[in-house]
């Protein structure tokens, strides 16, 4: 057996051998000086308990009320950064009471300078931007207390709502699941409060347990300070929702059981035009269709949808490829982005590990595969999920039907994914998908697979198998992984083997190469250097080596850099790297043919970004060497310009320039955005992107009024045109969306 196979079982076993982080003891809170550890996880995880009331307080996020004041004061936040471990430098506190209709709760956040708030967008769900860039409040809770799942709300000074789900102990997270929280928010001369009302009808809970109780943290952010501390302490690398080191809310007596039947219905009407436009899409057209949600037990949620239509969502981002390989697109429409995490299997991550591959590289259900075909909208005649727990079984089932179209017969999509958890840390699943053609056998793929993934405190492990069944393949197609990573306060080491099959090809999932087997090992450090602008230094090296099934080098790359962490909020990122790429097969890039052989090159790479959290940010990266039998330079740019917490200016341009021996050439994407927000409830958006390979400028303008709970008005303009040339594709849609809740 070759070295480079020996390197990740050794590296395995190796990281079994480091001793694990001891869990935090569970003492009393009194038993430790709070502020007085320098690491977070060190302190008890904290209790606190909800008071029942007989009359709901008014959401107008002042807490003037007597009923605030007797609830029991949850404070004491610590922080996670810049100093672990210490006070949190601006007081929190957090008072939660609830009712038989909903939960509520109420936060008073001190602050030393209220003209500091950093407040990036009034939209709900802050599309594109990060909540790292702003104060905010948020809350986590595991509602079934099986220190895994969650529901998670964030709100910032002004009322804007981040909100989501959160999965197998924050691997995955889902925020286009929307609550249908209330919130408003008050700016005072001492800080600013916020007050939350969570309906027992928009969350799941297991309503006839004894005892009841729930998993809970809270998050406090003061962006200013680059301050992030916590109600039930943690490490900087984990989020909020690493719900098995949250606190604990008891006091949740006699919670009814409520109905969760919901109806979303949905009309528009649109006009389609443009010299791309042809046949049935051409003119105007009225629809209608709609969402039904119902929750089948306390854990189990059913979703239907009929005639689903996703016109409101925003194009795709512009991007230039440069490599042989296709390039993986997100999901963006919210039926699907909703519970996707109860779907994942594939090369999933954990955040602030580097585990040399993600979702992007492989996925075994992308429901991008669904309703889409070559980047256009195939019609969705009606579907149906059922997601959510069972005990210790998490379920997700989906089945969808698409209708033909002139170029492609209608199908049926389905999945089923079960999960169930066997251990504190320790999780095991299976996955099956299914592709069919409607009345022809041509088509059809069935793809199956399990996984496991252990957490032993701050190792983990994860692993797959998996096959497809596509008619007429004769090769390999089975693909599997096996992962370690381990990272500590000081020590970020991972090391993965995997292997995909020639003929591996999941009809409904997404696979960036196949016939190779993938070796990848890394070792860094991060640590807080004790220098005042510096909040923390993480050198690295990592290793890629990718082998044909036949045991050919195919591609290597051995990569050497350093992330520098700033205590403004600004990163600076550089790397140097050795490439060797073998080509099989000839591909071309913008007219130039890259021919079979093996090319070794460098490259080289420098990545500065400012503070988000000022008024104006910018970010610059810089990276070239050899191309193949050629060279690259590439310099990419962007700026966002917050003119106010309504109006704000985004930029982007990234120029690629190859040289070849067939010729010059340049691939290069513009984009600018421009958002404003009349309040919380009414927002505008213009996107332009043009994109040079093709010479096309795309316009997205969105205008959406929030006219109840998760109902909607949309007016939306897209726009593709050939520079300078005739319109392609021109559509004006307004569409209207009504929750209804029974």
């Amino acid at each position: 057996m070759s070295l480079r196979r020996l390197l990740p079982a050794a590296l395995i076993a190796a990281l079994l051998t480091i001793p694990l982080e001891p869990v935090a003891a569970q003492q009393s809170p009194s038993a430790v000086e709070w502020g007085t550890l320098d690491d977070p996880e060190a302190y008890p995880r904290p209790r606190g308990r909800a008071t029942r009331v007989s009359q709901a307080p008014r959401i107008d996020g002042r807490l003037d009320e007597a009923l605030w004041q007797e609830a029991e004061v949850l404070g004491d936040f610590i922080q996670s950064q810049p100093n672990p471990g210490a006070l949190a430098t601006e007081a929190t506190e957090v008072r939660v009471v609830y009712d038989d209709q909903a939960l509520y709760i109420g936060a008073m956040l001190y602050d030393s300078d209220p003209s500091g708030y950093v407040v990036q967008s009034l939209e709900r769900d802050y599309p594109s931007l990060s909540t790292r860039d702003a104060d905010i409040f948020g809350v986590t809770l595991d509602t079934f207390l099986d220190r895994r799942n969650s529901f998670i709300v964030m709100v910032n000074p002004y009322g804007a709502v981040r909100d989501g789900q959160t999965f197998n102990d924050s691997r995955n997270s889902d925020f286009g699941f929307d609550i249908p929280v209330e919130v408003q928010t008050a700016r005072r001369e001492d800080g600013w409060s916020a007050e939350m009302r969570i309906p027992w009808t928009g969350i799941r809970y297991d309503a006839g347990a004894a005892d009841q109780a729930f998993g809970l943290n809270m998050l406090r952010r003061v962006r200013r300070k680059n301050e992030d501390s916590y109600w039930a302490p943690l490490e900087r690398r984990d989020p909020a929702h690493r719900m098995s080191k949250a606190g604990t809310l008891t006091g949740l007596d006699d919670i009814p059981r409520k109905g969760t039947f919901s109806a979303k219905p949905y009309f528009l009407a649109d006009d389609h035009s443009g010299s791309g436009v042809v046949g049935q899409e051409r003119g105007f057209g009225a629809d209608a269709g709609f969402d039904i949600k119902y929750g089948l037990t306390p854990g189990l949620t059913l979703d239907a949808t009929v005639n689903t239509d996703f016109s409101q969502v925003e194009v795709d981002q512009e991007r230039v490829n440069l490599t042989r390989f296709p390039l993986f697109f997100p999901e963006q429409r919210d039926f699907f982005v909703e519970n996707s995490g109860a779907f994942t299997f594939g090369d999933q991550t954990e955040r602030n590990y580097r585990q040399g591959a993600s979702l992007r590289d492989f996925t075994l259900f992308h429901s991008r595969r669904i309703g889409l075909a070559g980047g256009r909208p195939v019609p969705i005649l009606a579907g149906g999920r059922m997601s959510g727990t069972m005990g210790d079984w998490e379920v997700g089932v989906l089945d969808m039907r698409t209708d033909a179209t002139d170029s492609l017969a209608g199908e049926n999509f389905a999945v089923v994914r079960l999960r169930r958890k066997v251990a504190d840390g320790t999780d095991l699943g299976a996955i099956f998908v299914d592709r069919s053609s409607m009345g022809t056998d041509d088509g059809e793929n069935r793809s199956y697979g399990v996984d496991a993934n252990v957490r032993l405190g701050a190792l983990i492990l994860n692993g797959y198998l998996a096959g497809t069944e596509t008619a007429g393949a004769t090769g390999d197609q089975t693909a599997g992984r096996l992962g370690a990573a381990y990272r500590d306060r000081t020590w970020n080491v991972s090391g993965l083997v995997r292997r995909i099959g020639d003929d591996f090809d999941p009809g409904v999932g997404f696979v960036r190469r196949t016939n190779v087997e993938h070796t990848y090992l890394t070792v860094g450090a991060h640590r807080q250097p004790g220098i005042g602008f510096l909040t923390e230094v993480a050198p690295y090296v990592e290793g890629h080596y990718y082998a044909t099934l036949g045991d050919t080098l195919a591609s290597r790359e051995i990569k050497a850099g350093v992330d520098l962490y700033f205590t403004s909020g600004a990163t600076l990122n550089a790397s140097g790297s050795r490439r060797f790429e073998r080509v099989i097969e000839p591909f071309e890039i913008n007219g130039g043919e890259i021919p079979t052989g093996g090319y070794a090159f460098d490259e080289a790479s420098l990545e500065l970004q400012s503070s988000a959290g000022e008024p104006f940010s910018a970010g610059v990266s810089v990276s070239g060497g050899g191309y193949f039998q050629g060279d690259r330079r590439s310099v990419g740019g962007s700026f966002r310009w917050l003119v106010s917490h309504r109006l704000a200016v985004q930029g982007s341009a990234d120029y690629n320039r190859i040289d070849l021996p067939t010729g010059t050439f340049t691939s290069s994407v513009y984009a600018g955005r421009v958002k404003f927000a009349l309040s919380t409830r009414a927002f505008a958006a213009l996107n332009v992107q043009y994109n040079e390979a093709v010479d096309q400028l795309v316009t997205y303008g969105r205008f959406n009024v929030i006219h109840g709970p998760l109902s909607d008005l949309f007016l939306v303009l897209t726009e593709r045109r050939e520079l300078g040339g005739p319109v392609l594709e021109r559509a004006v849609t307004l569409k209207v969306t009504r929750l209804v809740t029974f």
